[in-house]
């Protein structure tokens, strides 16, 4: 079924979670303190592999995956909003009964993850977060040029027909540790089709109808903001600059930061040692 899969590259047990008649596939490895690993677009939890790699002989590490996205269901109709994305993980971690979860969240996965914190504190005792946001970009230059990009009316085109978002999107946003075209196959099979596109375009469609939902989230941030928090940046990130970080440090002052100079949006895909590194020092001085 997925013969595209690398199984040395990822080479974890599947396991499903249904949601009303669809499988979330997520991977469960190790035992020990909890981390939850939540993924943004286009991607899933295969940018997470070599994290867990490293550190499911302490922790115990589940990643899942996005209805929409790597091993999930697709289906062409579904709601794919951000927001039923974040009702999903909720629905996940309280029929679980996960606790004590530390939270690592990446791009998408950061509003996605840090809703369900922000309803449920008292599950949650750290947070890691990597070049994500959690407000509203109307006011923010870059996102002015980039809106005018989303309303096009080709756009639609782009992503359900060329696949954009991960065979263009994401290894431009790449820094100095360029995604091999071998790898970048990972990421762009699990789209097999136009009808199976659709939760990778949602993410992009929320950019320009969620912005007031991202400031909500940002004025209930003081929930977690006390949390101990380590920030895992990629500087070179083209899309979610640096001011963002300095922009998230202001407010969860109870925080120590990684700042990877050589990568961009994705450090955990490239530089997965230093991150994992800086993961478990975190846990280990909090």
């Amino acid at each position: 079924m997925n013969d595209w899969l690398d199984r040395t590259e990822y080479p974890f047990a599947s396991q499903y979670f249904n949601v009303d008649g669809q499988r979330l596939h997520y991977i469960d490895e190790g035992e020990g303190e909890m981390l939850l690993f939540v993924h943004g677009t286009p991607s899933w939890s295969f940018d997470f592999r070599n994290v867990v790699k490293n550190l499911r002989s302490v922790y115990q590490c589940i990643a899942v995956d996005h209805i929409g996205f790597g091993l999930s269901d697709k289906p062409e109709h579904y709601d794919y909003s951000t927001q039923n994305h974040s009702r999903t993980l909720e629905r996940f971690i309280l029929e679980k009964d996960l606790r004590n979860i530390t939270l690592v969240v990446h791009d998408f996965g950061g509003p996605i993850g840090l809703n369900v914190a922000i309803r449920h504190p008292s599950r949650f005792n750290r947070l890691v977060i990597m070049n994500s946001w959690l407000w509203s970009s109307n006011d923010d230059p870059d996102f002015v040029k980039m809106s005018r990009v989303l309303r096009s009316p080709l756009f639609p085109y782009l992503y359900r027909y060329l696949n954009f978002s991960p065979r263009f999107v994401l290894p431009s946003s790449f820094g100095e540790h360029k995604l091999s075209r071998r790898l970048l196959r990972q990421y762009t099979k699990p789209f097999a089709n136009a009808a199976q596109r659709n939760g990778a375009l949602a993410f992009a469609r929320s950019l320009l109808s969620d912005q007031e939902w991202f400031q909500d989230l940002w004025e209930m941030s003081p929930i977690i903001s006390s949390l101990p928090t380590l920030f895992v940046w990629g500087m070179k990130d083209p899309v979610i600059k640096p001011h963002n970080l300095d922009r998230f440090e202001t407010r969860f002052r109870n925080s120590t930061t990684t700042r990877m100079e050589a990568c961009g949006h994705f450090p955990q895909e490239e530089q997965p040692d230093v991150v994992a590194k800086a993961i478990h020092d975190f846990l280990n001085v909090t």
